[in-house]
């Protein structure tokens, strides 16, 4: 890995791939085949993009119990436990409708209600995602979303990966389809003759799904647009080169447009790391699309002070952010933007992507500046309750026809002044 110096370099954010105008084309042709044409444009897609000609889209029961007797039972309990820490998690974040009551009568408030239906999209091709499944379906679930609908695409065989199905019961999803790209996202925005719309779509994809979540949007509602996966570890002399190298890695493999920088105070372990991530990529299974992650988009970068540092953390605004520091708690209060933050040396990446319990659908390419993972509140909507009493309305309604007028809006006024029987206007 290259490494350079704070003092000389200004360190690039995470870029989010925004397409050329032909793929944006192709996308939007895509998503108003579908919506003209239904279930047979979505066929043809899955026949051209994922070599499956299916005769219908909807997963069985059957496959499903098929799928779930074949997860070894060690597997299983695996799903399973990570499932209820999962759930734990989100279920500290369900809110409440409230309502207050104020002295003269006026009752204001606000009522949380769950989304009718919503689509999650679980990715395919180069791997499967049973992680997506229970990070997308189960705050869907807590929040009170009766209908959660799963698309995701199948291989040439039409068949979905065992653990994906597996996932899904154990999450409770009962409706999902084997179809995936923009046809699926049209699909689930539109409908079809055999999927009906729904109101939000989640989950990540590839550049194809980003485009047509974006193109839907206004249509539906969507969660984020999900750019490369990115990690930066924030360390100091005490972490271990192998360990930090490892995650690194562990982001790197995702794909050859993935980020995973190192900012370090210690210009030792920065020489450590470089060789450590150079001798592990040897031997890595998917080492071809790491190691252009790790060479085209991806950096160690030493700082002079630990100030300066978090700076450059912060201007990242990563996805996944690792502190290995011999404090690392103290500097949690200095990080400002991150999607998730990762404590100590045991606190390794892939922990919350699989297991401890906080979504690891996480704001990509610099988002975490504004935006924040996926949680309950995703799946619900907030309504205001205004009901005034007759002695707040006498008291305040000059008030308002006035601010009405203001504004120039005379109906605005009458309205108010229309509950005065003896309001007279020329």
């Amino acid at each position: 890995m290259q490494i350079r110096y704070l003092s000389d370099y200004s360190i690039p954010r995470p870029s989010l791939d925004q397409g050329n105008e032909e793929q944006k084309k192709k996308v939007k042709d895509i998503l108003e085949d579908v919506r003209r044409n239904g279930d047979r444009a979505v066929k043809k897609y899955t026949a051209m993009f994922d070599q499956a000609e299916l005769d219908a889209f909807l997963v069985t029961d059957g496959e499903v119990d098929k799928a779930v007797s074949e997860v070894d039972e060690e597997t299983w309990n695996v799903l399973h436990e990570a499932a209820a820490n999962i759930t734990a998690f989100h279920e500290r974040q369900i809110q409440q409708s409230w309502m207050t009551t104020q002295e003269n009568g006026t009752i204001l408030g606000q009522k949380v209600t769950p989304l009718d239906a919503v689509g999650i999209y679980v990715p395919g091709g180069t791997a499967a995602y049973p992680s997506s499944v229970l990070m997308n379906a189960i705050p869907a679930k807590v929040a009170g979303v009766k209908r959660v609908v799963m698309v995701t695409p199948p291989g040439p065989d039409g068949l979905v990966p065992g653990g994906v199905l597996a996932a899904a019961r154990l999450a409770g999803v009962r409706e999902i389809y084997k179809i995936g790209g923009a046809q699926a996202v049209a699909a689930l925005a539109y409908g079809t003759e055999t999927i009906e719309r729904v109101d939000k779509i989640t989950g990540p994809g590839n550049l194809y799904v980003a485009l047509a979540k974006r193109e839907v949007f206004g249509v539906v509602d969507i969660d984020m647009i999900a750019g490369p996966s990115d990690i930066t570890v924030l360390a100091d002399h005490t972490a271990v080169a192998r360990e930090v190298a490892a995650d690194l890695l562990s982001q790197a493999e995702h794909g050859e447009l993935s980020q995973a920088n190192l900012v370090t105070t210690s210009k030792e372990l920065a020489e450590a790391v470089s060789n450590e991530v150079g001798f592990q990529l040897e031997d890595l299974p998917r080492k071809e699309m790491a190691s252009t992650a790790i060479n085209e988009h991806s950096a160690i970068y030493v700082a002079e002070s630990l100030d300066e540092a978090v700076e450059a953390v912060n201007r990242i605004a990563p996805e996944h952010l690792e502190i290995q520091m011999e404090d690392a708690m103290e500097v949690v209060g200095k990080i400002r933007h991150a999607g998730a933050i990762f404590v100590g040396r045991y606190s390794s990446e892939p922990i919350g992507d699989y297991f401890a319990g906080p979504n690891h659908t996480l704001p990509t390419s610099g988002t975490a500046r504004f935006s924040s993972p996926l949680s309950v509140e995703d799946f619900v909507k907030k309504s205001s309750i205004i009901a005034y009493s007759q002695a707040a309305f006498i008291e305040n309604a000059d008030k308002v026809a006035r601010f009405a007028r203001l504004e120039g809006l005379e109906a605005h006024a009458r309205a108010v002044e229309s509950r005065f029987s003896n309001k007279k206007y020329d």
